[in-house]
């Protein structure tokens, strides 16, 4: 479907041309597609959020993005920091609330997450950005189902006119609940708390690693969801919620069973905590955010090969 033309308009302080009407939460849906951002583009309530890193030098906003939208690229705007040595890491509910602040984004907006919709891992970049306004207790935040592909694949309007906002206050309300600790898993291999590893099956399996982790392998008694099961790269959107059932199923994970998901420091780890807590439903999902980083870096810690 062709959008209508979107005049593109150069805004410094966006919230000034909405006003000072009152916000409103625009839809409780995880995933919104292509026409839904149409229809509420210039409503009050409503923030565009793009968060492509730079290809090749050039950052893709600059050439071409939602009209209205902001940027804060997931690699550089300071969405995962080093944390006590551990790379990537939530930086804390202070300083990821000041970020939002300075964004422009306050407690009554709607946000709408918009990544490139390259494949599994680069979508995580928004289902990571998702999950930390959730940490941060704003449950008023979608992703845009296929990024910024499935916007130009719907003849979505674009702009090369870069908006800001002017800083608002945002006010995190910690959600510790959803993130989970080095010893919140200790706990869960005591307990037999199911451990979800979201790597692709080799690193599970120890036939290889990442850079930041110190030994090849995974958690005692972690089953397999890898992340590249959760997005389908060939028709840029994220599985429905059958298929990811099916996937936890395929683990032995019940529907509503108590799991931890990890990675190596909680991208992928978000991609598979994303599918699980938010399109499957199950709200006892939590995230392991220093992942296998944090886990292997102690030697006491046990590390085996995952089956």
């Amino acid at each position: 479907m062709q959008f209508a033309k979107f005049a593109a308009v150069a805004v410094v302080g966006f919230a000034a041309l909405v006003g000072g009407a009152h916000a409103e939460r625009l839809t409780d849906a995880p995933l919104v597609d292509a026409a839904w951002l149409q229809d509420h583009l210039g409503n009050e309530s409503l923030v565009v959020l793009d968060v492509r890193d730079a290809v090749e030098n050039v950052l893709p906003y600059t050439t071409a993005h939602i009209p209205g939208a902001i940027s804060a690229p997931y690699g550089t705007a300071g969405w995962r920091q080093e944390v006590q040595g551990v790379p990537a890491q939530f930086p804390g509910a202070d300083v990821a609330a000041k970020l939002i602040g300075d964004l422009g984004i306050s407690n009554d907006k709607h946000v709408v997450i918009v990544s490139q919709g390259t494949n599994s891992s680069e979508f995580g970049a928004a289902t990571r950005v998702y999950w930390t306004f959730k940490v941060l207790g704003h449950d008023a935040v979608s992703i845009l189902n296929g990024g910024a592909r499935a916007w130009d694949a719907a003849g979505g309007e674009v702009t090369e006119v870069a908006t800001t906002l002017e800083p608002a206050q945002f006010t995190a309300n910690f959600q510790q609940q959803l993130l989970a600790t080095t010893a919140d898993v200790e706990a869960a291999i005591a307990n037999g708390t199911k451990l979800v590893d979201g790597r692709p099956v080799a690193q599970y399996r120890g036939e290889g690693k990442s850079p930041v982790v110190r030994v090849p392998g995974t958690i005692p008694g972690a089953v397999n969801i890898d992340n590249g099961q959760l997005y389908s790269a060939d028709n840029a959107t994220f599985v429905s919620a059958d298929t990811v059932a099916n996937l936890a199923s395929g683990v032995g994970l019940g529907a509503d069973e108590a799991n931890i998901a990890f990675c190596n420091t909680g991208h992928w780890a978000s991609i598979v905590w994303f599918g699980l807590s938010e399109v499957q439903g199950n709200k006892n999902t939590r995230m392991y955010d220093g992942s296998m980083a944090e886990w292997a870096a102690d030697e006491s810690r046990p590390v085996v090969n995952g089956l």
